[in-house]
């Protein structure tokens, strides 16, 4: 076993298995029950560990929840493309994605790390409002029917979530601009 492995392990036990149990735990929490759990996790550490190659990450645990809450919001809203089916590796090159590099794809998880502590913070009727209209894709009739609340109290809600977002944003990085 080389060093680099069991460097890896070692940085696998200690900053990611310890958080196992909670992440299952939140996926059940807030995806449907369809979904493969098991599956999630584990191409969430598959990703975690190539993300980390050269990089340091700061905060594993947000970038492997982020990781993990991204994989199960693509295979609820895409079903079809997420379900896991065996390829081979030439099948596979055929469709892998070499657009971003690992340090634009750690931004990029950091910039979404941002925006869920945005969201996080928002007072719950807010944070209802933007999660199932953001996120989840609803139209302010659908979110208005799920929340038994009129269209224009979503309308508002949506207003005063995206701008609390915005600067929750701009605080957290400093001043900086948008993300």
């Amino acid at each position: 076993m080389t060093d680099d492995s069991s460097e890896q392990q070692r940085w696998f036990r200690e900053q990611l298995e310890p958080h196992e149990s909670k992440l299952r735990a939140w996926l059940r929490s807030r995806f449907p029950s369809e979904l493969d759990v098991d599956d999630i996790i584990q191409e969430s550490y598959l990703k975690v560990l190539r993300a980390k190659e050269g990089v340091v990450m700061e905060n594993p645990k947000a970038f492997w929840f982020a990781t993990a809450r991204n994989l199960a919001l693509d295979h609820v809203r895409h079903p079809r493309l997420a379900r896991t089916e065996h390829m081979d590796r030439e099948e596979y090159l055929e469709f892998e994605d070499n657009s971003l590099s690992v340090p634009e794809t750690v931004s990029r998880n950091q910039e979404l790390e941002i925006l869920t502590r945005a969201v996080q913070s928002l007072p719950k009727r807010c944070r209802q409002v933007v999660t199932l209209a953001k996120i989840y894709g609803l139209s302010q009739r659908e979110v208005a029917r799920k929340l038994g609340i009129s269209e224009n109290t979503v309308s508002n809600q949506l207003t005063i979530g995206v701008r609390k977002c915005v600067d929750f944003a701009v605080v957290y990085r400093g001043g900086k601009g948008c993300i």
